[in-house]
């Protein structure tokens, strides 16, 4: 499960990676870049399927059209890729309303003899990566109306095995067009989800400090060595 990243670029160098611009009316409205730690109902960039040309900012936290309260983003952070033909909000989400979602670090937690170490995950062929997610359009019932999204998950590489259960659908820089073609049928665009290779990413320890969504400093992507434990 991915519930905690980093996007710790400013807007010019992200607008580069994608061959996007934002919207500035959205960047004076939030102006959330850089963060160290991105958390769910956080805004966050995107790039959706029916607008490749703009990054736009959605709430991290799926909201259904049907949801009767905001509240249910809480729980659909993250979509499983093997379920999601399972489910009819994210399957009618899958055939025109995908995107890609950038981020450069995603953290993730390790059990261990003292407690959970917190890893940075990184991918060394590019210093912005993006996640395949999907987003939905909801209505509130004071008239506004909320973008949101979730990053689909799949089985973790050999790297990730060590850590974590699950990871982030990180693309290949060469499948994010792919991802966001509408033309492209929701089973093939599945399909080409595939753990990233462990030879393009890095994971590091990193200060526990990350699991408190009110810290967001330079400091917490920076590399620190775990406590030692009477095995070491």
């Amino acid at each position: 499960m991915c519930g905690r990243s980093s996007l710790s670029k400013t807007e010019k160098e992200i607008e580069e990676r994608f061959n996007a611009t934002f919207y500035s009316d959205e960047l004076e409205r939030y102006n959330p870049l850089p963060s160290y730690n991105v958390a769910p109902t956080h805004m966050h960039p995107v790039i959706t399927s029916d607008n490749t040309q703009h990054l736009q900012f959605y709430r991290w936290g799926f909201i259904p059209s049907w949801a009767k309260d905001i509240k249910v983003g809480y729980k659909m952070i993250n979509a499983r890729k093997e379920s999601i033909m399972e489910k009819s909000f994210y399957r009618s989400a899958l055939k025109t309303r995908r995107c890609i979602v950038p981020f450069d670090g995603f953290y993730e937690w390790k059990k261990t003899s003292t407690g959970k170490q917190p890893y940075r995950i990184t991918t060394t062929n590019t210093d912005i990566f993006s996640v395949a997610g999907l987003w939905s359009s909801w209505d509130s019932s004071d008239g506004a109306t909320i973008h949101s999204f979730t990053l689909i998950t799949q089985e973790p590489n050999n790297l990730m095995k060590d850590i974590h259960n699950r990871m982030p659908a990180i693309l290949l820089p060469e499948q994010e067009e792919l991802w966001l073609d509408e033309n492209i049928k929701p089973d093939e665009a599945l399909a080409e989800l595939a753990p990233y290779p462990d030879e393009l990413m890095h994971a590091y320890t990193v200060s526990t400090r990350v699991g408190n969504v009110r810290e967001n400093d330079e400091d917490l992507i920076k590399e620190i060595k775990p406590p030692k434990t009477l095995f070491d």
